[in-house]
């Protein structure tokens, strides 16, 4: 493999770093004006707080009643996850694996599914939510989410299980395995690092999703985050230091699901850049 040149390393990582920096600091500015009181946001916005007032997340989760929030997030959230994953993993190594008449157009199926605005769908969706009588309930926000998605995760784990060996399923099947089990037991498992590429960005969406919640979703008692903090923003509009403690709040578990499968993710990206 051809060595890049020095010259094109250096601007590579130059940029990656101007890049990461740009991204760092709104969300270190927002955690550190968390932790300040109303008096030092005040007079100055870009100091560092002469002390931790923890009590402006207590605040904050009380007044925007995250714990509501928080939970519905979470349930819907992985939820759609879960079944996203199933279904998508499934659909993929059927499609990778074998061989049949409509392989073509189901793939190209899937694969249109990526080209359709989610957003254009919304209407349409109310209209059949409504007809269902789903509308301000769970489903209505897990059935969207899960369609939406599955093209993304077919698209992501067939390219992947495609390069996979005939002799992986072949020794399954000299022990007596099943399609199933093969599936489950020997594709699955080495198929982790794409795997968790899927699972960050389906997470991501979901726990950040914002119009669909807010068209099918009225009760207070099923909002989801998104929701809950656009209305805390419009109620404590002068508490500038609850805000960034609220949207604080909501970031940390987006930061704390890609570090757990951080490895995954780099592991998934490096094979790919040798296969390539």
């Amino acid at each position: 493999m051809k060595k890049k040149s020095p010259v094109f390393q250096i601007f590579a990582y130059t940029f990656l770093s101007l890049f990461a920096i740009m991204n760092i600091i709104p969300i270190f500015w927002m955690v550190i004006n968390s932790f300040k009181s109303e008096q030092e946001y005040s007079a100055d916005p870009f100091s560092m707080p002469t002390g931790l007032h923890f009590s402006n997340y207590a605040e904050a989760w009380r007044i925007a009643n995250m714990n509501v929030y928080f939970l519905n997030s979470l349930l819907i959230t992985f939820v759609s996850l879960i079944v996203t994953v199933l279904l998508g993993s499934l659909a993929a190594y059927f499609l990778a694996r074998f061989s049949f008449k409509l392989r073509g157009l189901t793939y190209s199926l899937f694969l249109l599914g990526m080209l359709v605005p989610i957003h254009a769908t919304l209407i349409p969706i109310f209209l059949i939510m409504q007809k269902l009588s789903l509308i301000d309930t769970y489903l209505s926000l897990i059935l969207p989410y899960t369609a939406f998605h599955l093209s993304l995760t077919v698209f992501i784990l067939e390219g992947f299980m495609r390069g996979f060996p005939k002799d992986l399923e072949e020794s399954g099947i000299m022990d007596g395995a099943g399609i199933f089990r093969i599936f489950w037991s020997i594709i699955l498992p080495i198929t982790r690092p794409a795997m968790a590429t899927v699972v960050i960005l389906n997470f991501i969406y979901n726990w950040n999703e914002y119009l669909f919640a807010l068209v099918l979703i009225t009760s207070n008692a099923l909002k989801t985050l998104p929701l809950g903090l656009a209305n805390f923003v419009g109620i404590e509009t002068a508490s500038y230091t609850l805000q960034m403690s609220a949207l604080t709040i909501a970031l940390i578990p987006i930061i704390v699901f890609y570090l757990l499968l951080q490895k995954q993710l780099v592991t998934g990206m490096t094979a790919g850049a040798v296969k390539g």
